[in-house]
């Protein structure tokens, strides 16, 4: 059940997934998931948000304002 909505199920699939902070806005596309067939709102693990924030805070020290990412594990 979706903790969001409290209506939906869950299932896995991929999203997008858009992280900012002050200047820089990362978006990373292809992300596994469990999505809510209802609301839409998703769920990572634990392994796929570690990379994910890893990967934002390099674009970040870079000095990024906007990167789009394809989701590689």
């Amino acid at each position: 059940m979706c903790l969001i909505c409290k209506n939906g199920s869950t299932h896995f699939g991929n999203t997008t997934v858009m992280l900012q902070r002050s200047e820089s806005t990362i978006i990373f596309k292809n992300v596994p998931a469990d999505i809510c067939d209802n609301c839409g709102e998703y769920y990572l693990n634990a392994e796929v948000t570690g990379q994910i924030l890893q990967r934002a805070e390099e674009a970040i020290r870079k000095g990024t304002e906007v990167e789009i990412l394809r989701y590689a594990a």
